[in-house]
């Protein structure tokens, strides 16, 4: 494996993880009662939040809904599958010139 996919497949890792991260920051949104300033919580608030901010400022809340979100994993799935192709077509240069 050369640098370049390591890297990629590392990226490509991190977002699947944020994905995950992302996915139950929205399903906890589902629970008024939670406490967003216990640490469990508020460690995945300060996680997720930023980057659910770039995507609230396009959409704003509708009727206490947050559309956001699915714009925000949306980017992140296609950035994931710009990374698999980017790594697939370096393997295959890879093993043509290598």
């Amino acid at each position: 494996m050369n640098p370049l996919q390591l890297l990629i497949s590392t990226i490509s890792g991190f977002v699947g993880i944020y994905l995950v991260l992302l996915f139950i920051r929205i399903l906890l949104s589902w629970f008024p009662n939670i406490d967003w300033l216990n640490p469990p919580f508020s460690i995945l608030s300060q996680l997720t939040d930023p980057y659910l901010n770039i995507f609230r400022s396009f959409i704003p809340p509708l009727g206490g809904l947050d559309f956001s979100a699915i714009l925000a994993i949306l980017a992140l799935q296609l950035l994931r599958s710009a990374l698999m192709s980017v790594q697939v077509s370096a393997g295959m240069q890879s093993s043509l010139f290598g």
